[in-house]
C-alpha cells in the first residue's frame, strides 16, 4: 500500500510517498481503509520539531524520527477487526484518530473511532477529530462552560476556534469571536453573538467603561497576548483556557498573578 512518511526532519519537501506493508489489526484495533485525513498542526510539529524540546518531549528520535508515519485525522471504511472489537464492524463508515493517517490503510484503536453520520462526507468527518476534541475539552472539561455564561474565543477562525463558537452556543453561551477582518461574517454565520476584528480593535486593551466586556470563560486558541492581559478581561472568578501558545505569550512579565479564579 502507499503512505506518506517522514524520514528526517524539515519541511515538506522531506516527506516521501512509498510503499509500506499493509497493516494487521491487533487485540483491539480497527483496519480502516483511508477515504479521507485531514493534517493539522501537531502533523507540522511532527515534521519539523522544532524546538529540539518537542523531540525530547515526544520521544521520536533526536536526530530522526523513530517512527516515519504522519497523519491522524482520519474517515474510511472498516475493513477488518481484531479480537475483543465489540462496537465496530468490517463495512462501517467511521471517523476519528490513528498515527498513520496519511496512509491507504492504518490500524486504530477502537475507542478511537466512532461511526460517521450519513449525511457525512468522508471529506468533512476526516476534518472534525483533533479540532473538535480540543475545543470541546477546554471548554466543557477544563472550562466547566455553563448556560448564559459571557466566553470569548480568541482565534475563532481557525480549525479548533470554529468548533469552539459552536460548541460554545449549543451550552447555550453568549459567544464573542475574535478573528481578522476576512473571517468576521464566517464567525457570524457559525453563530458567534459578537465578533471583534482584532486589526481594528483590541479587546484587551479596551478601558473600564461599558464598551470593555469582562468574560466568564476565555479560549485562547494562539499566543497573541501574555496572561496578564487575558486577565484584565476576566471576570473576578472567571476562567482562561489555553489551548495554543508562544514563549512570549507565557513569559512576558506580569506584575500581578496571571490567573484570575482559575
Amino acid at each position: 500500500m502507499k503512505a506518506i512518511v517522514c524520514t528526517r526532519y524539515g519541511s515538506p519537501d522531506v516527506l516521501q510517498l512509498t510503499e509500506v506493508e499493509k497493516p494487521v489489526p491487533t487485540d483491539g484495533q480497527v483496519l480502516v481503509k483511508v477515504c479521507a485525513a485531514s493534517p493539522n498542526l501537531g502533523d507540522r510539529h511532527q515534521l519539523r520539531s522544532r524546538p529540539l524540546l518537542i523531540r525530547i518531549l515526544s520521544g521520536n528520535g533526536l536526530l530522526r524520527p523513530k517512527d516515519p508515519r504522519l497523519g491522524a485525522d482520519l474517515a474510511g471504511r472498516v475493513e477488518a477487526v481484531g479480537r475483543n472489537v465489540t462496537q465496530i464492524q468490517v463495512g462501517d463508515e467511521v471517523f476519528g484518530t490513528a498515527l498513520g493517517a496519511f496512509a491507504d490503510y492504518v490500524c486504530a484503536r477502537e475507542y478511537r473511532l466512532v461511526h460517521k453520520p450519513t449525511n457525512l462526507s468522508f471529506e468533512a468527518a476526516a476534518a472534525v477529530p483533533i479540532a473538535a476534541l480540543t475545543a470541546l475539552q477546554g471548554l466543557r472539561d477544563q472550562g466547566q462552560i455553563q448556560p448564559r455564561q459571557q466566553v470569548l474565543i480568541n482565534g475563532a477562525s481557525g480549525g479548533v476556534g470554529t468548533f469552539a463558537v459552536q460548541i460554545a452556543k449549543t451550552f447555550g453561551a453568549e459567544v464573542t469571536a475574535v478573528c481578522s477582518t476576512r473571517h468576521v461574517d464566517q464567525a457570524r454565520s457559525i453563530g458567534a453573538d459578537q465578533v471583534i476584528d482584532y486589526t481594528q480593535d483590541d479587546f484587551t486593551k479596551r478601558r473600564r467603561t461599558k464598551k470593555r466586556q469582562e468574560y466568564d470563560l476565555i479560549l485562547g486558541v494562539n499566543g497573541y497576548h501574555p496572561l496578564a492581559a487575558y486577565r484584565r478581561t476576566l471576570r473576578p472568578k472567571g476562567t482562561y483556557v489555553m489551548v495554543g501558545a508562544s514563549t512570549a505569550h507565557i513569559f512576558r512579565p506580569c506584575s500581578k498573578s496571571c490567573s484570575s479564579g482559575e
